[in-house]
C-alpha cells in the first residue's frame, strides 16, 4: 500500500479511485440485471439503478440506439476503463504504465494475496 501511495501524488488516486469505483458500479448494475429486472426491489439492485441512472442519462447523447439496455451500463463503463487506462496515464506523462495503471486494483489484489499468503 504505501508503494502505491509513494509512487502517484495523492490526487491521482483519488481520481482513480472515484473512476474505478464508477467504472465497477456500472458493471455490478450490469451482472445483477442478467438476473434481476431494473425494477427490482432488492437492495443491491436499487443502490446500482440509483447510483448508475445519472451517469447513463449523461452517455446517453453518445450511446448507439441499437445496443440491449443490458449492455448500456457496458458501454459507459468502457468510458471509465478508457480515462483510467489511457487518459491518465498521458496526463501523467508516462507512455506506457502497464501493471501500474490501475492503483486500486492492485491495491485490492495486494490486500487479498497479503490475507491468504
Amino acid at each position: 500500500m504505501a508503494d502505491t501511495f509513494s509512487a502517484f501524488p495523492l490526487w491521482v488516486l483519488l481520481i482513480d479511485y472515484v473512476m474505478g469505483l464508477i467504472m465497477w458500479t456500472l458493471i455490478g448494475r450490469s451482472a445483477m440485471n442478467l438476473f434481476l429486472p431494473i425494477d427490482s426491489d432488492f437492495f443491491f439492485m436499487k443502490f446500482f439503478v440509483r447510483a448508475t441512472d445519472p451517469l447513463i442519462k449523461l452517455f446517453r447523447p453518445i450511446t448507439p440506439s441499437f445496443l440491449l439496455d443490458l449492455v448500456v451500463p457496458l458501454y459507459v463503463a468502457w468510458f471509465f476503463f478508457l480515462i483510467r487506462f489511457y487518459v491518465m496515464p498521458w496526463i501523467l506523462g508516462y507512455s506506457v504504465m502497464g501493471m501500474l495503471s490501475f492503483p486500486l486494483e492492485g491495491e485490492i489484489a495486494n490486500a487479498i494475496w497479503q490475507t491468504f499468503n
